[in-house]
Formats: structure tokens, C-alpha cells, sequence
């Protein structure tokens, strides 16, 4: 399994190709699902979504970065049967516990789409989604393993296996089941996902054949050069003992991930319940929330995908650090993230706030939705960096802080949504005030919870030259936009995407922030490999 290991770089830059690709074939059903079901039909699948990844949180949060953590830290001590048994185990667990719930969950759906919600339609999705709760659970087991090992080409492997057959599921159900009704169709968008993850699955356990196969002594020690040593021994571990490790483990990253897959869930209900306290009708109601949610908030978390390929990464590279002491490493990745997420991050955030208007009428063809992205567009850029962040907390046995954190701004938040959407003159965007609040505000708790356990601190230059560089992509955007001298709108704002791109990307080794040292990290830049 050595030779498929890849360096922190490299496993961050194929997570992110993977995940850039993802997010690109995302949008394929994001664009045709409202022109399909409507808005009102996408806020009947949006409203069942938080649920279901309320019930993936609970299953599976922190299982994938405690198999990944464990999986790294037996790793650096070349303690094969140890992995083998982790891995046999997290499976076994998440098995029963997904069982499980499904079972809980089948049993409350009529509840849930009487009481909680204010359009009874929901729950037809929220059927479709139960046999989702076991597949996702196991995948998450594989992907945690692979993680471990820091070999991020089968994770990445079924994540595109997944968006593709997600996207044609989608779309063929949906579109099948429209005659029947709107809430028809938007559980056939959820069978859309029960195939993708059957598919991502599949991938993942041809991927885990395939390396067994070329691992003969998969039970025994790691093969190790001549003359290498052991970085340590550790006594035989029981199931008892395996199995208490990996659940002290995920408890609190569960819990961290519960808060905001909880506040996610409660946040859906009170959007809908406080729009009704502003005399909004239900059916329309429903097409606000859908369009939030369905329309806006994906596009607003597009660039997210480098935060999560910076995250998974992260987790295993610090773990190991960790367990060698080695604080350099941990400042190195920690910064090394960090300026990325806002490098790639900050052209978004400039983008979503100069042409939020156009941006929503080309991809959705609804311009009025704009006003919601564009209001959320200042605080994305906090959103960027709050992935890394909160991965470093995890990885360094500091959970805690990060479910501290993490309920303030969704106490917060749920409160700010209550007080704002219930009120007439505010609706819908008083919802997204609390929203753009909230990704503020626990990422500023995250960075100074990192700051203070490991004396860490960024150079204030990358900031300051972020912060100059910000405003001037905008002005060359909007600049292009309100005057390029050619005619259609649709070229202007091609134009301006491309003024607006190309003053950032000059603009990066112009101010320093790009240099020929970061260049060559880049594996395809550089034959020996990134470190």
C-alpha cells in the first residue's frame, strides 16, 4: 500500500481535481431540477435534505476521520493487523447503528411531515431517503480507511462515480414521477441519490479488492527498506478496547457535526415556520426555502470543494504529526491550507458579490434571487477557511472547542432567524442575514481556538495583500460589465469573469502571494513530487 500513499499536496490537489469536477457535474441537476419541478418542487426536496444529512451526521460524522486518524496513527508504526482489525470493525459498527436508525426513521416519517413541517408533501422524499441512511454509512467506513492511509484516489474514484450516476438518477426519476405530482417528483430526486451511492460504494469496495489483492501480507507487518525501524510497538488491542478508542474518537466529532447538521435541520423548519408567522402562504413558502437553499447556497459553497479536499487531507498529515510531536509539520500544513482557502476562495467571493444578478439569471434564470447571494457573498470567504480550521481541531484531539464554537453561531443563528424572517419586512432575507452572521462568526471562534493551542499566527502581509487584491478584481468586473463596449449582456459578463480573472491571477505573483517554490509543489510542475 506504500507506493499508492500520496503527500499532502498531492492528496489535497487530487481531492480537489475530483472535486472540482463533482461540483461542476453537481450543477447539471441543480440548473435542470427548478426547470423541471419548479421551485416549489426543489423546496420539497431541499426541506427532506437537512433530515436525511441530520441522520447521516448521526450515523457516520466522525466515524471517517476516527477510522482515518486511527488508520494513520497504526500506519506510522507499521502495525498492518491493527488497520485490518480498525477497519473490519468501523464496518461492523456503522452496519448495525445504520440499520438501525433507518428503521427509527421509517417509523417517524409521518410525524415529521405533520407536525415539523408545513407542507405534508415532504414526506415522500423523506421515504426515499431512508435506504440512503446504511449504504452512506459503509462508504464513509472505505473512504476513512483510504484517508488513513493517505491514498485519496479511491475516495476521489467514487466521488465521481457517485455525482455522475446521482445526476442521471436525479433527472430520469424526477422527470418519471412528475406526472404523479410535485412531491413525486421530488422523491424520485432522492432515488436519484440512493443509486449514486450505491455506485460510490461499489467503486470503493472494487478499490479495497483491488489493493488487497496487491497486498499478500495484508494481516502481517508493513513491508519496511532494509534496516528501517519501527517508529514504536504497541501491545495487541481487544475488540473491546479497538472499539471504545474509535467511538471516544467519533463521539465529539460526531457531536461537533451534530450541532450543525442539527442546526441545519432545525433551520429548515423555523425558515418555513417563521415565514408563516410573516403571513407568507405555505406554497410560496416553500419556493423561497427552495430557492435558498436549492439555488443560492450552492452556488455559494462551488468553491468549497478545495475547503474539503483541504480538510480530509488535513486530518491524517496532522494525526500523524501529532503523534510524532512534530509542531513544525502542523504550523507548515496549518498555513499552508489556510492561504490557500483563501487564495482560491477570495476571486469567488468577488465574483458572487459584483454579478450576483447575472450569475442567478444565466444558471437559473431568475435574476431576483440574486439580491440573496449577494447579500451572503461577504461572508463566503469566512466560510472558505472554516473547513481547514475546523479539521485541524479535530486532528489534534481538540473536538471540543469545535462543538463549543460550532453551537454558538448555531445558537445564535437559529435565534437571528426567528427574530428577522418572522418579521414582514424582512421574509426570506432575514434568514439570510443570520445565515452570512453565522459563517462568520464561528469561523473567527474556530481561528481563535487554533491560534491559542498551537501559538499559531499568519503572516498579516497574505491578508493585507488579499485585502488589496479583493477590490481591485471587483472594480475590473464591474467595470467591464457597465461599460465593455460590445453588445449582448451575456458577453459582457463573460468578459467580466474573464477582467476579473485575469487581474486576480496577475495580481497573486504580483503581490507575492504565489511564488516559484508554491509552483513547484505541484506535482505536474514538478517530476520529484510535492513535499
Amino acid at each position: 500500500m506504500e507506493k499508492y500513499k500520496q503527500s499532502f499536496i498531492q492528496g489535497t490537489i487530487i481531492l480537489l481535481a475530483a472535486g472540482i469536477v463533482n461540483r461542476l457535474l453537481g450543477f447539471i441537476p441543480r440548473i435542470i431540477l427548478p426547470r423541471v419541478i419548479g421551485a416549489e418542487g426543489v423546496g420539497l426536496f431541499q426541506m427532506g435534505f437537512p433530515f436525511l444529512m441530520l441522520v447521516l451526521t448521526l450515523v457516520t460524522g466522525g466515524i471517517p476521520l476516527a477510522v482515518a486518524k486511527l488508520v494513520a496513527e497504526a500506519e506510522s508504526k507499521r502495525d498492518s493487523k491493527r488497520v485490518v482489525r480498525i477497519l473490519h470493525l468501523s464496518v461492523l459498527f456503522t452496519l448495525v447503528l445504520g440499520v438501525t436508525v433507518t428503521l427509527a426513521c421509517l417509523a417517524a416519517i409521518p410525524a415529521l411531515s405533520r407536525i415539523l413541517f408545513t407542507d405534508p408533501r415532504v414526506g415522500y422524499p423523506l421515504l426515499w431517503m431512508c435506504p440512503v441512511i446504511p449504504i452512506a454509512a459503509i462508504s464513509s467506513v472505505f473512504r476513512g480507511y483510504f484517508q488513513g492511509r493517505q491514498n485519496m484516489i479511491p475516495t476521489a474514484a467514487s466521488q465521481l462515480m457517485e455525482t455522475i450516476t446521482r445526476i442521471i438518477g436525479m433527472l430520469v426519476f424526477s422527470f418519471a414521477m412528475l406526472p404523479y405530482g410535485l412531491e413525486y417528483a421530488a422523491g424520485g430526486a432522492m432515488v436519484g441519490m440512493l443509486a449514486g451511492e450505491i455506485a460510490g460504494l461499489a467503486v470503493l469496495l472494487l478499490q479495497y479488492r483491488h489493493y488487497k489483492s496487491k497486498q499478500p501480507v495484508i494481516a502481517g507487518d508493513f513491508p519496511s527498506p532494509p534496516l528501517a525501524k519501527p517508529y514504536g510497538k504497541t501491545r495487541p488491542d481487544t475488540t473491546k478496547s479497538l472499539l471504545k478508542r474509535l467511538i471516544q474518537v467519533s463521539v465529539p466529532v460526531t457531536a461537533s457535526r451534530l450541532v450543525g447538521s442539527f442546526s441545519y435541520f432545525i433551520e429548515s423548519v423555523l425558515i418555513v415556520q417563521s415565514l408563516a408567522l410573516a403571513g407568507v402562504a405555505t406554497a410560496v413558502a416553500t419556493m423561497q426555502y427552495g430557492a435558498l437553499q436549492g439555488m443560492v447556497m450552492p452556488v455559494l459553497f462551488l468553491p468549497g470543494v478545495l475547503t474539503y479536499s483541504l480538510s480530509v487531507s488535513l486530518v491524517p498529515s496532522l494525526s500523524e504529526a501529532n503523534a510524532k510531536g512534530d509542531l513544525k509539520t502542523i504550523h507548515t500544513r496549518l498555513h499552508q491550507s489556510i492561504k490557500l482557502a483563501l487564495i482560491s476562495g477570495a476571486p469567488f467571493a468577488v465574483f458572487l458579490y459584483v454579478l450576483a444578478d447575472p450569475i442567478c439569471y444565466y444558471l437559473y434564470g431568475n435574476s431576483e434571487i440574486g439580491v440573496m447571494l449577494k447579500m451572503l457573498a461577504p461572508a463566503a470567504l469566512f466560510q472558505y477557511c472554516q473547513g481547514p480550521l475546523q479539521a485541524s481541531l479535530q486532528a489534534l484531539n481538540q473536538p471540543g472547542k469545535a462543538l463549543l464554537n460550532t453551537l454558538i453561531g448555531s445558537l445564535i443563528k437559529l435565534s437571528l432567524i426567528f427574530l428577522l424572517a418572522s418579521k414582514p419586512e424582512f421574509g426570506i432575507l432575514g434568514a439570510v442575514l443570520a445565515i452570512s452572521f453565522n459563517m462568520m462568526l464561528v469561523t473567527v471562534l474556530h481561528w481563535n481556538s487554533v491560534t491559542r493551542l498551537l501559538r499559531f499566527t499568519m503572516p498579516s502581509g497574505d491578508f493585507l495583500k488579499i485585502c488589496l487584491l479583493i477590490p481591485l478584481t471587483g472594480a475590473a468586473c464591474m467595470w467591464v460589465m457597465n461599460h465593455a463596449p460590445v453588445e449582448g449582456a451575456f458577453t459582457r459578463f463573460l468578459l467580466s469573469l474573464t477582467a476579473g480573472t485575469t487581474v486576480y491571477v496577475l495580481g497573486l505573483p504580483l503581490l507575492g502571494l504565489v511564488n516559484r517554490v508554491d509552483l513547484q509543489k505541484l506535482p505536474f510542475l514538478n517530476k520529484r513530487g510535492p513535499h
